[in-house]
């Protein structure tokens, strides 16, 4: 792929980006420079160049309504790429298995079908269909018994994660893949009620300084957005649930964030919620559709706490359609929209050949992010308040109806000029990361905080 291929495939994804955000979020001056690609059926480097670049025109965008300078917006291609994989390089010490032994692909009788089982009670629910121990060969041969499809409705039925692998033509058949036709790539929604009134300006030297952000979200896309809020100032608060952790991912996502834990199950912890709800000018969240509700902060309690909100969320398999509660995680929408069987065929493999990087979700992570500073700017002009939300699958879809990959391009593993030369005190020990993405202008983006265990925080601004 060449240089001109590479930055009209980046325009293309960028002006649906845009058109998205309402037209005026990415600004017409983000630059991409440097080359490279990483080797895929989909132009997955591309993607990652525009959903960064869309970030950062955010970003300058913001300044500009908050009368600050006009800043250029550059991102660099290759670090763009990286930052889709890991960020971090630890210094004597590993980061865990980011999947437990059970998960991955597994042949069926009729074809493949993933399974999801980092979270105990994902495992559990499919060792329970398939009536196995946590064996691998012995889940392999329960597996083969079973047709995709009624196995994958058998998990998902017992609260489990699986994903039979699809083509993109049986996906755009499926009434799911039809849904997701319909659905824009990031739905918008400008609430009625005003923000209380505020003073807050964007900083032009760090433009969410002052913003707090209430961070409802898991592995793996809403994390990546609020570590991008946090590396231009915002004090991001993580929530999680007692005795949940991502230890493979946690050392990389957690950047920039405290974090802390509450039941939301108990009154006491409920209580506590609702008044850091009531202080926060960002909430985001990664929930299946139906759960916050199910929970009793619905976006009508939402925002009857917080008038003003700028509420962003995602979930696995879009908003709308029969499976928009559905559980699901990047590596499952991918076989599920067919992008892991266009791998094995342009890759001439035998199993599914699922994309270089979880793309699907950090894509998704810079689009939020995008849409939080675009709601952030909204709200300055406007004082009302904004939600937005996307999906993993309209993500997908967004990535298979773009230009095609090269199968060829040669991307190498990060080098010495690809990481900060400063050592970052990480919870977990020493470790470099790797630069930034992204260029606004003089602004430069950094992290206050270093990467941070779970729960090492008080619930509390």
């Amino acid at each position: 792929m060449n240089a001109a291929t590479s930055t009209q495939g980046m325009r293309e994804f960028s002006a649906e980006i845009t058109a998205s955000l309402g037209g005026d979020a990415v600004a017409a001056g983000v630059e991409c420079v440097g080359s490279g690609a990483m080797p895929s059926a989909f132009a997955v480097s591309d993607l990652a160049a525009a959903a960064v670049g869309a970030a950062g025109g955010g970003i300058a965008q913001l300044v500009s309504a908050c009368g600050g300078p006009a800043q250029p917006v550059i991102v660099e291609r290759r670090l763009a790429s990286l930052w889709f994989a890991w960020s971090i390089k630890p210094e004597g010490w590993t980061i865990p298995a980011a999947w437990d032994p059970i998960a991955g692909d597994y042949a069926s009788a009729d074809g493949w079908i993933r399974l999801h089982t980092n979270a105990p009670h994902h495992r559990a629910a499919a060792l329970a269909v398939l009536n196995v121990p946590s064996e691998r060969a012995r889940v392999e041969n329960a597996v083969r018994q079973w047709h995709s499809d009624a196995l994958e409705t058998a998990i998902v039925s017992q609260g489990g994660c699986a994903a039979t692998m699809r083509s993109t033509e049986a996906w755009a058949a499926h009434p799911q893949g039809d849904a997701m036709r319909r659905e824009p790539l990031i739905e918008i929604r400008s609430t009625e009620e005003f923000a209380a009134p505020t003073k807050w300006r964007a900083d032009p030297t760090r433009p969410l300084r002052g913003l707090r952000v209430l961070d409802l979200t898991r592995v793996l896309a809403g994390p990546v957005a609020t570590r991008f809020l946090a590396g231009f100032g915002a004090d991001v608060l993580r929530i999680d649930p007692p005795g949940w952790d991502e230890p493979g991912v946690v050392p990389d996502v957690t950047l920039g964030k405290r974090c802390a834990r509450l039941n939301l199950r108990v009154s006491t912890d409920r209580a506590q919620f609702e008044r850091l709800l009531s202080e926060a000018d960002v909430f985001v969240h990664g929930y299946r559709a139906d759960a916050l509700d199910g929970l009793g902060f619905g976006f009508g309690t939402r925002r009857r706490v917080r008038p003003g909100l700028v509420d962003v969320s995602l979930n696995a398999y879009g908003w709308s359609g029969p499976w928009r509660n559905r559980r699901g995680f990047d590596s499952l929408v991918q076989m599920s929209a067919g992008i892991a069987h266009a791998g094995m065929l342009v890759f001439g493999q035998e199993r599914p050949t699922p994309l270089p990087v979880q793309a699907l979700d950090h894509a998704a992570g810079y689009l939020m992010a995008a849409a939080v500073i675009h709601g952030i700017a909204r709200r300055v002009e406007t004082g009302r308040g904004f939600e937005a939300r996307t999906s993993l699958a309209r993500v997908a879809q967004l990535l298979t109806s773009g230009p095609a990959g090269d199968v060829n391009a040669q991307f190498f593993p990060p080098t010495t000029d690809d990481w900060s030369t400063d050592i970052e005190s990480t919870a977990f020990g020493p470790a470099y990361r790797l630069r930034p993405p992204l260029r606004v202008g003089s602004i430069e983006m950094r992290w206050d905080l270093p990467a941070a265990n779970l729960g090492s925080s008080p619930a509390q601004w």
